[in-house]
């Protein structure tokens, strides 16, 4: 019995990797590289285009971690569909997903909050109905972001942390780290099911991410709201100007709201015990 992890060498996967191998658990790193070494875990190539290919892996697994890529929606569609359609064959014990900062439901009602032919929404639905054993992981803002080479730029060259939140915007920030001690609890906690919110609480500002970096760097850094638009730009090369246009409507949507806060109430704080790292945490462990 094994832990399929899903983008086992990207960003999101990685560190499930890494902190599933420290605890003595088997691993199989799922990549589109048959060639790639990860440590501590066998790979075997799988391609989300492929149920056949996802159901043997799947197959007989102890725990599934996925989430899916940064793609083009109608491409995200048919992975969704194809990761319900192996899981449902395929039977593994648990499967943890992470929206990776898509909302499956609002924090107040347990209704929908996208449309229900998102990607995201489909393949939590796809789970509900399964009968499989799951939670789902539901991020807001991942403190990686502030890495990006047009964000750490701003910071080393000038002091300005520019990001497209409005200025005093409050969210609940999480790194990639905190998904990862989540989804390792929620693969022992087969009785926290449904969603479970990870980022800080209370949520935090730009100006407070700023005050973060001027800790950090032991000089004064400020916050800028951008305009999403102009601020994901120089990721259209990398991601297509589909998915890049997609991000950034999201961020101008989610700008309207009043905040983009997790509650107590469904936190990995309350449910599982696990705090996420605060900014000034994070950072004591990026070097700048």
């Amino acid at each position: 019995m094994t832990y399929m992890i899903h983008g086992a060498t990207g960003a999101q996967g990685a560190p499930v990797v890494a902190a599933l191998t420290a605890a003595g658990l088997p691993v199989t790193a799922l990549t589109r590289n048959a060639g790639t070494v990860v440590d501590g875990a066998r790979v075997l190539a799988v391609d989300y285009s492929s149920t056949a290919d996802l159901t043997d892996a799947y197959r007989g697994a102890e725990g599934v971690f996925v989430h899916l890529p940064v793609t083009p929606e109608e491409d995200r569609l048919v992975f969704a569909r194809n990761i319900v359609a192996a899981l449902r064959e395929a039977r593994p014990a648990r499967v943890v997903f992470s929206t990776s900062g898509g909302l499956i439901s609002t924090d107040s009602d347990n209704s929908r909050d996208q449309s229900e032919e998102s990607a995201v929404s489909v393949l939590a639905a796809g789970l509900a109905d399964s009968g499989i054993s799951h939670a789902v992981i539901e991020p807001r803002f991942y403190l990686e972001n502030l890495l990006l080479p047009n964000v750490i730029a701003g910071v080393r060259e000038e002091g300005v942390l520019r990001y497209s939140l409005p200025s005093g915007f409050r969210a609940s920030w999480a790194s990639h780290l905190d998904i990862a001690d989540a989804a390792t609890v929620l693969f022992a906690r087969a009785d926290v099911t449904g969603v479970v919110s990870v980022g800080q609480y209370p949520a935090i500002s730009g100006e407070d991410l700023a005050e973060a970096f001027s800790t950090r760097l032991g000089r004064t850094v400020t916050y800028e709201a951008t305009d999403p638009h102009a601020f994901f730009a120089p990721l259209a090369p990398m991601l297509g100007e589909q998915a890049t246009a997609a991000i950034a409507d999201m961020y101008r949507a989610v700008s309207t709201q009043p905040d983009h806060s997790i509650t107590a109430e469904r936190s990995a704080q309350k449910l599982l015990g696990v705090t996420p790292r605060t900014a000034n945490e994070w950072l004591a462990g990026i070097d700048l």
